[in-house]
């Protein structure tokens, strides 16, 4: 992508930590919309359970589960158009800017009780991120020419910038909704203390404008990072294309209150899990006619025939991964909430405290795991070896809780270390998984594709996100330990699956390596 000579950025800048002075800016950008996402994802399905005497929306796990379930699959099938929209329209700089601030509003909304708001604020979100998430990664990338060898160190530390923002938020909105001296705070100040959980939301939103805020007067130092041609005739070109854009955008946020109006008030009564049936329905749709396109319909070599059936292989085990991995804001969290003794030598705590050790875990593990698999060397296991790993590791995950389950079930409250020793065998298969998924992706794609890989990479992320939510539904209707079984028997069992397949696989990625 071209960019003015006047703007080129500074590659050799060498002002935050040894990388680009514009890393530190999308460093914190990212580090606060990770807070306000994670901090909001702590709170969500435990607020639409809580009942309405307790300030919550009273809605039962189905559906619940239904609109988490939604929320988390399109907040990552949407960074698919958020990154076309990027590169055809807005350029990656404005679209992080613009997706920024209706995250901010979003969470706003979601501080304003009523169930209009409550969802205009999630739609709101879901389409913030889809603009800010695909295109601050891509801005990091461009802050490097393409041998420097600090580019994957810059990663490192962005990544780093997302796992803070993600331990230190549920700690915060955590303690605002649900911590019982902040209610008694509210309560002398002579505010409802039912009123709690819009304060937790509220933080969110505080989040994400400091971010906002931090982004736009740093953003000076990203050189001509994020920046679209000044061609005239591309200018000309991108004109039309920008008016429709904000159309389509205010569009959308009026349908999005105006339904949440019409369900508070009654006048519609589409269910949450209708709804969410009819979305499951259309990437199921999406799902089976890109794969059925590959398989019947598409021209490969033999070889590309080959690895395509490789791509399918790993996205199904991605999907499952993913799948058990987001039940950390369902399943996982309704048993910190219902069936976890959430105290601390006496002194309670917020049950949504128990999202930040994850968090924790990989700012701590990340380099551990990078150490590792240099330290390896030619020993270091082929990239279908770690996914089956990563599989194994996240069903280990749910049948180590299922004793706690048992325990609960009998009437105890069970030690929170059984759910922080889940997270921990969660984030081994983090590691194994995630950082070699695009990876593996891009070395089985062929190149004309490639592009719409990395797409389909993150659609796995939708499906398992969807399929997750729907998971966290059954939590009242399904025994929890059988519910945690079948979590646990189906990672293991994907696992060994996979394990049969990895010489196969490891042929395919060196043919094309």
């Amino acid at each position: 992508m071209a960019v003015p000579a006047a703007h080129a950025p500074e590659f050799y800048d060498r002002a935050f930590f040894g990388h680009p002075r514009g890393l530190s800016t999308l460093f914190f950008t990212e580090m606060w919309e990770r807070f306000s996402y994670y901090g909001m994802r702590a709170l969500l399905i435990l607020f639409m359970v809580a009942g309405v005497d307790k300030g919550g929306l009273g809605f039962d796990v189905a559906k619940s589960g239904a609109i988490y379930g939604l929320y988390t699959a399109m907040v990552y099938l949407c960074g698919l158009p958020g990154g076309w929209i990027a590169d055809r329209i807005l350029g990656q700089r404005r679209a992080v800017l613009y997706g920024g601030i209706v995250i901010a509003f979003g969470h706003f909304s979601m501080a304003i009780p009523g169930l209009a708001t409550f969802y205009l604020g999630l739609g709101l979100i879901v389409i913030g991120t889809g603009l800010l998430k695909p295109n601050i990664s891509t801005m990091v990338g461009q802050l490097y020419r393409p041998a420097d060898t600090r580019r994957d160190a810059g990663f490192s530390i962005f990544y780093m910038g997302i796992n803070i923002g993600a331990f230190l938020s549920p700690l915060v909105c955590g303690w605002l909704a649900q911590g019982e001296s902040f209610r008694s705070i509210l309560q002398s100040m002579g505010i409802a203390p039912d009123h709690a959980w819009h304060f937790g939301f509220a933080a969110a939103a505080v989040g994400m404008f400091l971010g906002v805020v931090q982004y736009y007067l740093g953003s000076r130092h990203l050189g001509g990072a994020g920046l679209l041609t000044s061609d005239p005739a591309a200018v000309v070109q991108r004109a039309p294309e920008k008016k429709k854009l904000f159309l389509g955008l205010a569009v959308v946020a009026a349908l999005l209150l105006g339904f949440g109006g019409l369900v508070s008030s009654g006048t519609v009564h589409t269910s949450a899990e209708q709804i969410s049936d009819g979305f499951g329905l259309f990437l199921t749709v999406v799902v089976v006619g890109f794969f059925g396109w590959g398989f019947f319909l598409a021209k490969w070599t033999p070889d590309e025939r080959r690895r395509f059936v490789v791509i399918f292989v790993l996205f199904v085990a991605s999907t499952i991964f993913w799948a058990g991995f987001e039940q950390a804001g369902g399943t996982l969290n309704l048993f910190a909430q219902k069936d976890t003794d959430n105290h601390f030598f006496g002194i309670a705590y917020p049950a949504s405290w128990l999202q930040s050790p994850q968090a924790a875990f990989i700012v701590a593990l990340a380099p551990v795991f990078a150490w590792l698999w240099l330290k390896l060397g030619r020993r270091d296991p082929s990239s279908a070896t770690k996914f089956a790993l990563g599989l194994a590791f996240m069903g280990l995950g749910f049948l180590i809780l299922v004793p706690a389950a048992q325990f609960s079930a009998a009437g105890a409250k069970v030690s929170p270390m059984w759910l922080v020793t889940t997270y921990l065998l969660h984030t081994f298969g983090e590691l194994c998984l995630s950082p070699v998924g695009l990876s593996a992706y891009t070395k089985l794609a062929p190149a004309r594709v490639a592009s719409l890989m990395m797409g389909v990479w993150f659609l796995t992320i939708s499906v398992g996100g969807y399929i997750g939510g729907r998971v966290a539904g059954l939590y009242e209707s399904v025994p929890v330990p059988t519910l945690f079984l079948i979590c646990g028997a189906t990672g293991v069992v994907s696992a060994l699956a996979l394990s049969t397949l990895i010489r196969p696989i490891g042929k395919m990625l060196e043919k094309r390596g």
